[in-house]
């Protein structure tokens, strides 16, 4: 999970450097939209599996 998480910010940095160097804007909203966005799917996924799992 670790080397998951490291390997997908390595992922980010590189896209992010590329960007900036081609003049592109950057493929992400607002910071803090952006994370709190992302936080909101993995735990509604989570919430479903839960669910799911409970449900068998």
């Amino acid at each position: 999970m670790v080397k998951e998480a490291l390997l997908a910010m390595v992922a980010g940095i590189v896209i992010g450097v590329v960007f900036k160097l081609i003049k592109l804007p950057l493929p992400a909203p607002p910071v803090l939209a952006g994370v709190l966005g992302v936080a909101g799917v993995y735990i509604g996924g989570k919430i479903i599996e839960i669910v799911l799992v409970r449900m068998q």
